[in-house]
């Protein structure tokens, strides 16, 4: 079913008539996607959110969960980010198509809720990785995209892996196992209309995480950072105090996810 499409996701949901729904379709990328294809990023999520929230909404939906991503939030936010920060002051220039997308479907689900009573919420995760990621050098997130480099440079006998910008950053991680669990969590026991942070917690440098992908993928070569090319936001990390305080905590280690990733990878090919 293409989402783009108001008439496919009207037809699926009039003969459907799913009860709940949590919504985690969208088009994503990782810096490199999101700076060059603006256009794309901000144009397919707003039809996608719009369609789907619209579609729940007249088809008696009980409850709708709506996830966006913490890249909704400032440039340059307080740190740890805690959701009042929304809107605080302007985004990062290279994801901001993405993230106004992501705003404007959390949004709509926030007006549905007043206008028309809907139980419909919105929670922001960090940034996600885990099996069926998307490994591609061009298109894919920070931490799969490091897979990839570093699986190739050894798989090829490079001596040294390039990684763009200084490797100063510092991200936050969370396995895509650990958010199917706060996401159950969330459906069962949150009904406010605030949007929730699902974070590990944790932050790492992105020097410091390609060094764990090049230890996880035993490559012995050297590590370039290029730093002519952008770092985006300085610092990412999320206050998920609220969501904590509903019971709910991560299990997988940074250092476990990226090795259980890993071999998922190699067992299914996902390098080919």
């Amino acid at each position: 079913m293409n989402l783009i499409d108001q008439a496919q996701v009207n037809a699926f949901f009039a003969a459907e008539k799913p009860e709940y729904v949590i919504h985690a379709a969208g088009l994503v990328g990782g810096i490199m996607a999101n700076s060059t294809r603006q256009a794309d990023f901000l144009y397919e999520n707003m039809m996608v959110a719009a369609n789907v929230i619209r579609a729940a909404a007249e088809r008696g939906t009980r409850k709708l969960l709506f996830l966006g991503s913490s890249c909704i939030y400032p440039k340059f936010a307080k740190q740890p980010i805690h959701e009042s920060e929304l809107l605080a002051s302007g985004l990062e220039p290279t994801n901001e198509g993405y993230a106004v997308a992501k705003i404007a479907g959390l949004k709509l689900c926030t007006m549905y809720r007043r206008q028309y009573g809907k139980d419909f919420i919105s929670a922001m995760p960090t940034n996600l990785y885990g099996p069926n990621d998307n490994f591609d050098l061009v298109s894919s997130h920070v931490l799969p995209a490091l897979l990839r480099k570093f699986h190739d440079a050894k798989i090829s006998g490079k001596n040294e892996v390039i990684l763009w910008g200084t490797g100063k950053p510092l991200r936050e991680f969370l396995h895509v196992d650990d958010l199917a669990d706060a996401l159950l969590t969330l459906m069962e026991k949150y009904g406010d209309e605030q949007t929730i942070n699902v974070g590990s917690g944790e932050e790492v440098s992105i020097a410091e995480l390609a060094r764990i992908v090049a230890e996880v993928t035993e490559f012995q070569g050297d590590l370039v950072f290029d730093s002519s090319k952008p770092d985006g936001t300085p610092r990412k990390i999320l206050d998920s105090g609220r969501l904590r305080n509903l019971g709910w905590e991560p299990r997988i280690s940074l250092v476990e996810g990226v090795r259980n990733t890993y071999q998922w990878a190699l067992k299914n090919s996902a390098f080919t």
